[in-house]
C-alpha cells in the first residue's frame, strides 16, 4: 500500500471510545478519536492513512471506523472485539486479532464477539478495496459487503477467520497471493453467485466444510471435512481442462468423456489422511452431456497424477443437490490430490451375486428396514463398512460387518463432529464396503438414503 507523506499515527492507544449503535452513527472521522486521546496527528482528507504503530484495542461494544486507508504497521497490534468499520483499503504487517480465554486441549476459548466490516462507504461508492500485508490478520468475524463492482475487494495476503465470514455482497478476487484460512470451527454463511472466494480457501480442523470458491463470475463450491488437525485447501477454475492436463491413451480405461470445462485443485497442507470429497455440477459451467448420461455409464470424480501424466479414475458416486446453488454432487474417497474434475465413465460391474447392497433404512423398530442391510456379507467376514455424510464427514465405520450383530442402524458412532449414540437426520449419506473375496479385493460404493423420521 502507498504510503502518503501526510497521514495519521495511532500510538499506544490503549483503548477506543463508544460511539452510537450503528454505522451512521459512528464517530465522522478517526481523527476525532485521535485528537481525543492526546495524539498528534496530521491529516489530509484528499488522500490519507491511518497508521497504528502502538496497540489499539477496540472493546467489546465498542464502534470504530477508518474512512481512509487503515495500516498496521510491524510494531502496530490490533486488538478487535468490538466493530471496526473498514471503508477503505486496509495492510498488516503487524498482529491482528481478538481475545483468547485460556488453552483448553490444545484449543483457545474464545470469548470475543468481534467483528471487522469491509465496506463501502455510506452513500458513497468508494473505488474497490485492497487488503495487504507482510502478516496473516487474525479475524474473529469478518463481514464483506461493497456495492462498488463485481469484485470489490482485492485480497493479496492471507487472511483467517475464527468464527463466521459473511459474504453479504462482492466477489473477493484471491488470486494474487491471496488466501482465506478457516479455523477449526470457523464457518461462513450468503456465500454465492455474487460473493465468494475467487482463490484459495483453507481450513483446518474435523468439521464438515462447503468451500465457498468460484472463479470467472461463477460460485462452484467443493464439500469435504477433514479429520483431526488436518488442513486443505480449494481453489475453483473455469478455464480449458486439456490445455494443461490433456486426456490420452495413457488414462484408466474406463475414462470415456472428461469434463474440459472446469476443475478444482485440492490441496492437503497438514496431515496424512484421505478425505472424502463432494464436486458440484452446474449447468452453467458444466457441460451438458454431463447431465444426459447413457444406461451403461456414470459420472465419476478423476484427477490428474502429475507423476504419471495421466487422469486416474478416482470413482464415486453422483445424486442431485438440494442446495439451490448447484444442481447436484459427485462423491467418493480420493487417493491423491491435485486437480480434479468431472469425467463420465463406464459404469463398474456390480452385478456381483457375492453380495447385495440395500441403500435405504428406515429405522422406526417396525421390524422393516430397520438397519443398513447387505445381503451375503457373512461370506465374507473381512471387511469394512463406512458410512459418511454429504461434506464427507465419517458418521460410522466397522469391522466384520455382518447381518446379526455388527449393523448400521441409522446411529452415530461418536467420529468426528457427530455425537455417539445420536440419531442422524434423515438425508443420503454415502457408503464404502471393502471385503477380501478369496484373495481379491473388491470394493463398493454409493449412496444410502436414511429416512429417520
Amino acid at each position: 500500500m502507498k504510503k502518503n507523506d501526510l497521514y495519521k499515527v495511532i500510538n499506544n492507544l490503549e483503548s477506543a471510545l463508544p460511539y452510537g449503535k450503528g454505522p451512521g452513527k459512528i464517530l465522522s472521522y478517526l481523527m476525532f478519536l485521535l485528537l481525543s486521546q492526546g495524539v498528534q496527528s496530521q491529516v489530509k482528507q484528499s488522500d490519507s492513512v491511518v497508521v497504528n504503530k502502538g496497540i489499539l484495542k477496540i472493546k467489546d461494544s465498542t464502534q470504530l471506523a477508518a474512512f481512509f486507508d487503515f495500516e498496521n504497521e510491524n510494531t502496530g497490534k490490533l486488538n478487535n472485539d468490538g466493530e471496526f468499520y473498514i471503508y477503505k483499503n486496509w495492510n498488516n504487517d503487524g498482529f491482528v486479532g481478538f481475545t483468547n480465554d485460556t488453552i483448553i486441549k490444545s484449543k483457545f476459548s474464545v470469548r470475543s464477539n468481534g467483528v471487522t466490516y469491509f465496506h463501502d462507504t455510506p452513500r458513497v461508492l468508494a473505488p474497490k478495496q485492497l487488503i495487504t500485508g507482510s502478516k496473516i490478520s487474525n479475524f474473529q468475524n469478518v463481514e464483506f459487503n461493497n456495492r462498488n463492482d463485481i469484485t470489490p475487494f482485492d485480497l493479496k495476503t492471507a487472511i483467517k477467520i475464527g468464527n463466521n465470514s459473511d459474504f453479504q455482497l462482492g466477489i473477493i478476487n484471491a488470486l494474487n497471493n491471496g488466501r482465506v484460512i478457516f479455523d477449526t470451527n470457523a464457518t461462513y454463511s450468503n456465500a454465492g453467485e455474487i460473493s465468494f472466494v475467487d482463490g484459495i480457501v483453507e481450513k483446518t480442523g474435523d468439521s464438515k466444510f462447503e468451500y465457498p470458491v468460484g472463479n470467472n463470475l461463477y460460485f462452484r463450491p467443493s464439500l469435504s471435512a477433514s479429520s483431526g488437525d488436518n488442513s486443505y485447501t480449494s481453489q475453483y477454475f473455469f478455464q480449458k481442462t486439456f490445455d494443461l492436463y490433456p486426456q490420452s491413451e495413457k488414462d484408466d480405461k474406463s475414462i470415456l468423456t472428461i469434463n474440459n470445462a472446469e476443475q478444482w485443485r485440492i490441496t492437503q497442507t497438514d496431515g496424512t489422511d484421505h478425505i472424502v470429497l463432494s464436486l458440484t455440477t452446474d449447468s452453467k459451467t458444466t457441460p451438458s452431456e454431463f447431465f444426459n448420461l447413457l444406461p451403461d455409464t456414470e459420472l465419476a470424480i478423476v484427477r490428474w497424477d502429475v507423476r504419471e501424466e495421466r487422469w486416474i479414475n478416482e470413482g464415486g458416486k453422483s445424486e442431485d443437490a438440494t442446495n439451490k446453488s448447484y444442481s447436484g454432487l459427485v462423491m467418493g474417497e480420493v487417493k491423491g490430490y491435485g486437480i480434479f474434475t468431472i469425467a463420465i465413465v463406464n459404469k463398474k460391474d456390480d452385478d456381483r451375486a457375492d453380495v447385495i447392497v440395500y441403500n435405504a433404512i428406515s429405522p422406526n423398530d417396525d421390524g422393516i428396514n430397520d438397519s443398513f442391510h447387505i445381503k451375503g456379507i457373512d461370506n465374507f467376514p473381512d471387511n469394512t463398512v463406512e458410512i459418511y455424510n454429504r461434506w464427507g464427514v465419517k458418521v460410522y465405520d466397522a469391522k466384520s460387518y455382518n447381518e446379526t450383530d455388527v449393523m448400521f442402524r441409522g446411529y452415530s458412532d461418536g467420529r468426528s463432529t457427530v455425537k455417539r449414540g445420536e440419531k442422524l437426520p434423515t438425508g443420503t449419506y454415502f457408503y464404502i464396503l471393502r471385503y477380501n473375496n478369496n484373495g481379491n479385493g473388491v470394493e463398493k460404493s454409493g449412496y444410502l438414503y436414511i429416512n429417520n423420521q
